[in-house]
């Protein structure tokens, strides 16, 4: 503990500058004893009752993870010190006692579903995802939390909150839930630094594959991150391998990704498992701090709705197809044929015909981050990023390709994460975007908030391309005689 000393140091002296009372934090202790049944042990420790009651919550859903998931079922065997308690809803438990006095509350969470949306615990490893994990206490969510492991011989743990020792400390609830923990026998490659900056993979069983190959390509993806946004707004970052379970979570220092190195023996599967790591690096300025004002802070208790995930999603699809070609990881014809299986998967469906953007975006809490019925809704993960290109070269054509969609995600990272430090409105992201472009872009917007069918060859030409149907197959092939901006566009587009 004596590391955390400064920390809180730091903040009481702040809060006391400020004529405010200093949050004492809360503790949590984590038993991993007995991995064969799949249940965490936790030791919940508050320095204090507020008052006579306190209401203490899990939450119903995880950051990163649009869908409501009912962690709350997980929990059991729920007991305080205090003795009396009630519980009104699902997800709440109220405690009581008289005001004042220090209280411990005790539960066991079971964590036997692998994947990176749920807490797992098995006898290879323990997955920590704080919101399924950690009790809240209402009223208290910006109270600072320090977590204690009790893992099990052998183990080492890796996550990206604040370490001491053998403990991690978050600032407050909203910094611990979005940061998970993964315990176990960790393998953990050479780090690497990116502006000055330390870059840490590591996983469990990562498998046999060119490890030093692996580690170079994750620094130049960092590289081409880093250099479009030109800045790296944290102090250290890790990559979190969990394994085969399904899907990856992005965080603000941190992601999880389902890993298997298996996955790597051809060249096809490296740039596809790159291309997922590349999302979710990239989600760390595109929805941690480039996002919409909806997604932060957070009610943990209901789905906190927005139109615009087809821009926090399909654009970060877009710009992790970038990233890689940018990184000299794949070329203009993978480019090309990633947008090109986009297309096909939007236009296939009849979904398309229903479903715009903006409602695709607001329903994924009932449907789904990945849509529901295929004949009645659309992926933003499809159409999103094929409206990211349109909108690029757009503003590169307007322009004279003096900008592009880069100018617009440096400029919402600039002014809304750093200078106002909060997240943007439907109607700023769109002020945003024709502020760059010089002009209005009502048609491209169109594309977001309604069904109407895209104009790709109005678009693709500004490039000096054209799109070709071939059945359900698709391919976006080059005209015959670009001109001049046309062919500089096309250049600058894919370098």
């Amino acid at each position: 503990m004596r590391k955390l000393l400064p920390i809180f140091f730091f903040i009481t002296t702040a809060m006391a500058a400020a004529g405010q009372k200093p949050l004492q934090p809360i503790h949590f202790t984590v038993s991993m004893a007995q991995p064969e049944k799949h249940c965490f042990q936790v030791t919940m420790h508050l320095p204090a009752m507020p008052s006579d009651s306190l209401d203490l919550f899990l939450p119903c859903w995880t950051p990163g993870y649009y869908q409501l998931l009912d962690f709350a079922r997980q929990l059991s065997g729920f007991k305080t010190s205090a003795g009396g308690w009630t519980q009104p809803d699902s997800s709440r438990w109220r405690i009581y006692a008289r005001k004042g006095t220090p209280i411990t509350v005790t539960y066991t969470i079971k964590a036997y579903n692998h994947f990176v949306a749920n807490p797992y615990l098995g006898p290879d490893h323990a997955y920590i995802l704080p919101g399924g994990v950690f009790l809240y206490p209402g009223g208290m969510i910006n109270s600072p939390a320090v977590i204690h492991l009790h893992s099990n011989p052998g183990w080492t743990s890796a996550t990206g909150l604040t370490k001491d020792g053998s403990d991690y400390y978050a600032h407050d609830f909203d910094e611990l839930y979005d940061e998970p923990i993964l315990a176990g026998p960790l393998e953990t490659l050479p780090t690497f630094t990116v502006r000055g900056v330390p870059h840490t993979f590591t996983g469990i069983d990562l498998g046999d594959f060119d490890k030093t190959g692996f580690n170079r390509d994750l620094q130049k993806i960092v590289e081409a991150g880093s250099t479009l946004i030109g800045d790296i707004p944290y102090d250290h970052y890790v990559f979190l391998a969990i394994g085969d379970g399904r899907g990856g979570i992005e965080h603000a220092n941190s992601c999880s990704l389902s890993f298997n190195g298996k996955d790597l023996q051809t060249e096809k599967d490296r740039q596809r498992m790159l291309s997922f790591i590349a999302h979710e690096y990239f989600h760390g300025y595109n929805v941690k701090r480039i996002r919409p004002v909806e997604l932060g802070p957070f009610d943990y208790q209901r789905a906190d709705r927005t139109n615009l995930l087809w821009v926090s999603e399909g654009f970060t699809v877009y710009y992790e197809y970038i990233l890689l070609n940018r990184a000299g990881i794949t070329n203009a014809d993978d480019f090309f044929h990633a947008l090109e299986n986009n297309i096909a998967a939007y236009e296939n469906t009849t979904g398309h015909l229903y479903q715009s953007l903006t409602e695709a975006s607001y329903d994924t809490w009932s449907d789904g981050p990945f849509g529901g019925s295929l004949e009645k809704t659309i992926s933003y993960y499809d159409k999103g990023p094929v409206v990211a290109a349109l909108l690029d070269l757009a503003i590169r054509h307007q322009t004279h390709n003096a900008s592009s969609l880069d100018d617009v995600m440096v400029r919402l990272y600039r002014e809304y994460y750093q200078q106002k430090k909060r997240g943007f409105s439907d109607a700023e992201f769109r002020q945003t975007c024709e502020t760059i472009a010089g002009t209005s872009l009502d048609e491209l917007f169109s594309y977001a908030t309604t069904t109407k069918d895209l104009d790709y060859d109005k678009y693709l030409g500004y490039a000096g391309l054209r799109l070709e149907r071939d059945g359900k197959t698709f391919h976006i092939r080059p005209v015959a005689q670009p001109d001049v901006l046309q062919a500089v566009i096309r250049n600058a587009w894919l370098h």
